[in-house]
């Protein structure tokens, strides 16, 4: 009995340590800024730049811990894509006409655009690499 105690014990200590180093690390994601490669969508330029090429638009918000996660993310895809594929950012507590018109129920979720075509979607935390797998595999950019 003592035994169980004592791992429960550790096996307690232990989640609240994870628990303090994980907020420490959304803590560190807020001082995280788009690359100027990112290209910030509104309502009003939403259209024009899905309207031709490849376009991966993230759908995020402002107090979205996981799209604070994707910051990062992006601006390595955008820097590795180079110009091959727009990446865009739509906040949708600003762009509500649209976040809405593509019916964004989670976030973060990026959709992927070809000649103002959606043709697929990634919902949650991704990375650079899946990314960039998936934008090979479906638009062969």
């Amino acid at each position: 009995m003592w035994i169980t105690i004592g791992i429960l014990g550790i096996l307690v200590i232990l989640i609240a340590v994870l628990v303090l180093i994980s907020r420490q690390r959304y803590k560190s994601l807020k001082n995280v800024t788009s690359s100027g490669k990112i290209k910030i969508l509104t309502d009003q330029n939403f259209n024009a730049t899905i309207k031709e090429g490849i376009v991966l638009v993230d759908f995020w918000a402002t107090w979205c811990m996981p799209c604070k996660i994707m910051v990062p993310v992006l601006n390595d895809l955008a820097e590795a894509v180079n110009g091959k594929v727009t990446i865009g950012k739509l906040d949708v507590d600003v762009a509500k006409k649209t976040a809405t018109a593509f019916k964004i129920r989670s976030i973060p979720t990026m959709v992927l655009f070809k000649n103002g075509k959606e043709i697929h979607r990634f919902v949650g935390v991704k990375t650079k690499e899946y990314l960039i797998k998936e934008l090979d595999r479906r638009t062969k950019f």
